[in-house]
């Protein structure tokens, strides 16, 4: 391995898995005792986001990923960078499982359909899936993010970006097709976007050690090329 060398992490079959990774993510943490603070709403859980303790958050942020829509889910950006990790842990997990909510069940079903076959490598069937909850529902982010996750992992990776640029007009924070976005432009050896992509997804979410580590190599690298045209 040179030490130039980029890490290959990719946001994309972490959708694939995502909700049985945040599971797994959220079970490898110490539990926190019950919160004292009950949420039954998302204004419950945004009051005790802004001033209860660590277990209180880490209670409102599950709660909004159990119950939250994807209308909610930027109000939960802040807690990506809470103090404690659980909290942070489990802010990441929800804001995916929030993203995935449309508020249409029928397009819900869809996405849910799509992700599976997507899962199981059937990429056509997939992408034919996703073509169709987007056109179902053109406004609903993650609809665009499935099919360019279905497109990347095709080779696809020209559509696959023209999907994230369309997940990024509808939700700027979408972190997950920030970084996606980052990984197409280091398969079309396009570095400087590549590390603008990583550098706006790590403004999002400072939590994804994968894409700081790409960052890191990505400036080794171009201050490497910097140091042999001088």
């Amino acid at each position: 391995m040179g030490k130039n060398r980029i890490s290959w992490w990719s946001p994309f079959p972490a959708l694939v898995l995502c909700a049985l990774i945040g599971t797994l993510a959220a079970n490898a943490v110490p539990a926190f005792a019950q919160a004292r603070q009950p949420v039954t709403s998302v204004r419950d859980a945004l009051e005790v986001l802004a001033g209860g303790d660590a277990a209180e958050r880490a209670a409102a942020v599950r709660w909004l990923g159990e119950n939250g829509r994807d209308a909610d889910a930027a109000s939960l950006a802040p807690s990506l960078n809470d103090p404690h990790p659980e909290v942070r842990a489990r802010a990441e997990q929800a804001m995916w499982q929030m993203w995935s909510r449309s508020g249409d069940p029928v397009v819900d079903r869809l996405l849910a359909s799509g992700v599976e076959l997507m899962h199981s490598g059937q990429l056509p069937q997939a992408i034919a899936i996703f073509d169709e909850v987007v056109r179902r529902l053109p406004a609903f982010a993650e609809g665009w993010n499935k099919r360019a996750t279905a497109r990347y992992l095709a080779g696809d990776y020209r559509r696959s970006l023209a999907d994230c640029d369309q997940v990024l007009r509808r939700n700027p924070l979408h972190f997950g097709a920030l970084s996606g976005s980052g990984l197409i432009h280091l398969q079309l050896a396009d570095y400087e976007r590549a590390l603008d992509d990583f550098r706006r997804a790590l403004a999002v979410n400072p939590n994804m050690e994968g894409v700081r580590e790409n960052v890191r190599a990505l400036e080794r690298l171009m201050d490497a090329r910097r140091r042999r045209s001088t």
